[in-house]
């Protein structure tokens, strides 16, 4: 099946390798609370949204785009966009039984916002192929909250310092600032119309 992978292809199982290489850097800190792994999280997943951008353009350029090469990005997407971003915020703090259950409802619409994409890419497309608009917010945009984390990090305030605190509500706790990933969620499972550039 390797011999099989366009050059494309490689590049996007590079974002996948980056985003679960930011996973276990994040599971790396929790254990030793070595600063240097949280810090190259933050690092890996830019060079992983790096990747995501440049499969596309090489597949463009050397003329092959292919299915398999669309269920790749989509799964390397869910891994460095949906489920790294989820750890990240696991590690810094958001570590309460409502703050797990929304950070695995922001997994499952990332994935749920892909496979419709999957599914809906060729109606949506316009006669040359393209598809002119995102229905949903697009699930890289979840590195925006994972900046935030990375500058709250820098300040210091991550852990018990997390912004807005933390309540307990029945029998887990809840950092609000968790509430963010629930919008994120929600925006990449919405009809938003977000052109494509």
């Amino acid at each position: 099946m390797l011999r099989s992978f366009s050059l494309a292809d490689v590049i996007t199982l590079m974002n996948g390798f980056l985003g679960m290489g930011a996973v276990l850097a994040t599971m790396r800190f929790l254990v030793d609370k070595d600063e240097r792994a949280l810090q190259l999280a933050f690092a890996l997943l830019p060079l992983a949204l790096m990747a995501d951008f440049a499969d596309g353009r090489i597949a463009r350029w050397r003329h092959k785009a292919s299915l398999m090469g669309q269920e790749l990005d989509s799964l390397a997407d869910v891994v460095s966009f949906g489920v790294a971003p989820a750890a990240v915020a696991f590690g810094c703090g958001m570590q309460g039984g409502w703050d797990a259950l929304v950070l695995v409802f922001f997994v499952g619409c990332g994935i749920s916002r892909l496979a419709r994409y999957n599914v809906t890419a060729a109606s949506l497309a316009d006669d040359s192929g393209k598809v002119k608009y995102f229905e949903g917010t697009p699930i890289p945009t979840s590195l925006t909250m994972v900046l935030g984390l990375a500058i709250m990090f820098h300040f210091d305030r991550i852990g018990a310092a997390l912004p807005l605190g933390v309540y307990r509500i029945g029998p887990w706790q809840l950092h609000p600032l968790v509430f963010v990933y629930f919008v994120s969620g929600s925006l990449m499972i919405s009809r938003l119309r977000i052109p494509k550039p």
